[in-house]
């Protein structure tokens, strides 16, 4: 597997996992901000972390560049997507609570289906237009 490959599965895998638990921290009356903060910078360092494990193998070529770009494209739809609707509840004037989660749910969204896109391609193969 390369190392591209590896890394999309663990921003995937950290991702939703940081997002549960920023979930039950809310459902455990964590403050959101604090809670926010701790699986944000959790998922940071955890990518580090398993980033050093697996970053021993770091040749990559034309392909994981191109699969890279790919990946970031598709998922950089869901910021763009988070970002307007964020936009939209600000002229609400919606709490400051509901404009953050969308915030946060579009990144994570966005590393899901990046990564998705990213695995996909690495094992169905990645034909360029």
């Amino acid at each position: 597997m390369p190392l591209e490959e590896k890394r999309a599965w663990s921003l995937a895998v950290t991702s939703v996992l940081g997002y549960v638990i920023y979930l039950l921290l809310l459902a455990a009356d964590v403050g959101y901000v604090k809670a926010a903060l701790w699986t944000v910078g959790g998922g940071i360092v955890a990518n580090i972390v398993i980033g050093m494990f697996f970053g021993k193998d770091r040749q990559t070529d034309q392909r994981d560049r191109e699969i890279g770009r790919f990946g970031d494209h598709i998922g950089q739809s869901l910021v763009v997507a988070g970002a307007v609707a964020a936009m939209l509840l600000a002229f609400a004037e919606v709490r400051h609570f509901w404009i953050a989660n969308v915030i946060y749910l579009s990144f994570v969204l966005s590393a899901v289906l990046g990564s998705t896109a990213r695995i996909f391609a690495y094992r169905r193969g990645f034909h360029p237009w």
